[in-house]
């Protein structure tokens, strides 16, 4: 079991970056993909990118490639989410998670909920106009 817990967001203006942070616990957490993932008010969760166990393996939405760069570093059971160039249509909970389910045995794969069993509590991200 793994316990996920979110920070860095906050309140920016557009243009303007963050970092997320995922961190982790658990000795095994080295085993799990790991997912961000979030919900505007009013809108279902949505998938944003998300890196294999390795780090080998690294998928965005399209709403993020080019702006968003997930990493993660396993000696210090966190994961990253640097967001670039922020816009207002990003203002959302973000949430971390994590699993261990073969994603090719998921329909969607990483990229939707199905492929994660441990969620963090979430971490607002705001960003003005």
């Amino acid at each position: 079991q793994v316990q996920l817990v979110e920070s860095g967001g906050g309140l920016v203006q557009a243009g303007g970056s963050l970092r997320l942070s995922c961190a982790a616990s658990g000795r095994t957490f080295s085993s799990y993909h790991v997912g961000w993932l979030r919900q505007a008010p009013g809108k279902e969760r949505e998938f944003v990118a998300a890196i294999t166990a390795s780090g080998s393996g690294i998928y965005y939405a399209d709403s993020a490639k080019g702006r968003f760069t997930i990493s993660r570093d396993n000696a210090k059971n966190t994961v990253y989410l640097q967001m670039n160039s922020l816009k207002p249509e990003d203002t959302a909970v973000y949430y971390c998670a994590a699993g261990q389910r073969p994603a090719n045995l998921i329909e969607g794969g990483y990229y939707t909920t199905r492929a994660y069993e441990y969620w963090g509590q979430g971490t607002q991200v705001t960003v003005s106009s």
